[in-house]
């Protein structure tokens, strides 16, 4: 029996696999988020459990229900997540429990993306009340006192923006992520 370390507060991303895994990477790859193969985010709440947006709504989770070969786990975000507001971070994510999910979110970063009103798309994003799962962990994560985009609300981020903020955050003096071109470059 392998033992599992958490630490509050870190994301995690993962595979969908199928139709919904395959339709939610080509949508990050319209987004100018790459072609990872990293479709879903959670949060490790800091007790063997995590918390993730599911159709169904937010719900805590046994951390060890991903195989730990198939999860990238955001370990640059994390080294810059001063320790003081880890445990607060779990803290928010935790009440977000039961959020409901909208598939229209992805609708609405796309949205964003191609330059449409944001102010509407933001206050439509919150009015709803729902979340996705990069959503519910960039959201846990501003309200824990950590903001992870500086040049973005909270609202308008999806797992594969996570995955290449995390590569930044690790290698940001040597590689940039191209959004237009949706290539590294060395920077």
């Amino acid at each position: 029996m392998t033992t599992l370390l958490t630490s509050p507060g870190r994301i995690g991303l993962t595979q969908i696999h199928g139709k919904a895994g395959a339709g939610i990477r080509f949508g990050q790859w319209l987004n100018g988020s790459g072609f990872e193969d990293f479709e879903h985010a959670f949060m490790d709440l800091g007790d063997g459990t995590g918390i993730e947006a599911e159709p169904s709504g937010a719900r805590i989770f046994p951390l060890d229900k991903y195989d730990p070969k198939t999860v990238h786990w955001c370990d640059g975000i994390y080294s810059r997540t001063p320790p003081q507001f880890r445990n607060a971070i779990a803290d928010e994510a935790r009440k977000l429990e039961h959020t409901p999910y909208s598939f229209l979110d992805y609708d609405a970063i796309a949205a964003h993306r191609l330059g449409l009103d944001t102010k509407f798309l933001q206050r439509y994003i919150e009015n709803t009340g729902h979340l996705i799962c990069s959503q519910l962990v960039d959201l846990a994560s501003t309200r824990g006192g950590h903001q992870i985009f500086t040049d973005r609300w909270a609202g308008f981020v999806t797992p594969g923006d996570l995955y290449l903020e995390d590569l930044k955050q690790t290698f940001g003096d040597i590689l940039v992520w191209n959004r237009k071109t949706r290539e590294w470059e060395m920077s």
